[in-house]
């Protein structure tokens, strides 16, 4: 009888010892499964930074080249506008010479009328110009139009730069986690991807405007 329960005492203890292997194994597979798959999440992360750092430079480098281009066009328009200004101011002495010399020879009234001519028709040039575009009225329009461009791409920025930071924590804490083989550390790190993700998206499309100001 004392045998017959020492060698049934060995059978558990081998029975419990292969369970043992068995989860240890059971578990192993599972981490490197975890870790296998965690991996492939980071490439997927990764590759969303890659696409919000391009976003973020296009937004800025749109945001320089428009703010640029309507400060050029500005200065254009104030020389424009001081221009037309010195057009009317001149027609406008010479018409006060006409009519405090009312004896002036007919010639030289005849000059002096085809000068006044010419500059108020160049003064109304200079306030519209369709043909050319360089008008004061069209050289607005695309002043305006450029500075759209420009806010258009100030709002986008933010986006993409929040993104960007919120992707790079998200790679750390993915990282982390395969380490440790935390998951609570990966469901961080993919709800931080997820909501990096959506301002990515709005960077480029604008669909909610952020509340920065």
């Amino acid at each position: 009888m004392s045998l017959t329960w020492v060698s049934g005492e060995g059978q558990v203890e081998a029975t419990e010892i292969g369970e043992t292997i068995r989860g240890e194994e059971e578990e192993r597979r599972a981490d490197a499964h975890f870790r296998r798959l965690t991996g492939i999440y980071l490439g997927i992360v990764a590759m969303l930074l890659a696409i919000t750092a391009l976003g973020g430079a296009n937004a800025t480098k749109v945001m320089v080249n428009a703010n640029i281009q309507a400060s050029d066009i500005y200065g254009f328009y104030q020389a424009k506008y001081a221009r037309q200004t010195a057009y009317r101011l001149a027609a406008d002495q010479l018409d006060a010479q006409l009519a405090a010399n009312p004896a002036m020879p007919e010639a030289a009234r005849a000059k002096i009328e085809d000068h006044v001519k010419r500059w108020r028709a160049a003064a109304d040039r200079y306030e519209t110009d369709p043909a050319s575009g360089q008008g004061k009225e069209e050289l607005l329009a695309t002043a305006k139009g450029w500075q759209a461009k420009r806010d258009r791409a100030a709002r986008r920025d933010p986006n993409f730069d929040f993104a960007e930071a919120l992707f790079q924590i998200a790679i750390v804490l993915g990282s982390v986690s395969i380490v440790a083989v935390s998951r609570p550390l990966l469901h961080l790190s993919g709800f931080l991807a997820f909501f990096a993700t959506l301002l990515m998206l709005n960077g480029y499309f604008l669909l909610v405007p952020l509340p920065l100001d």
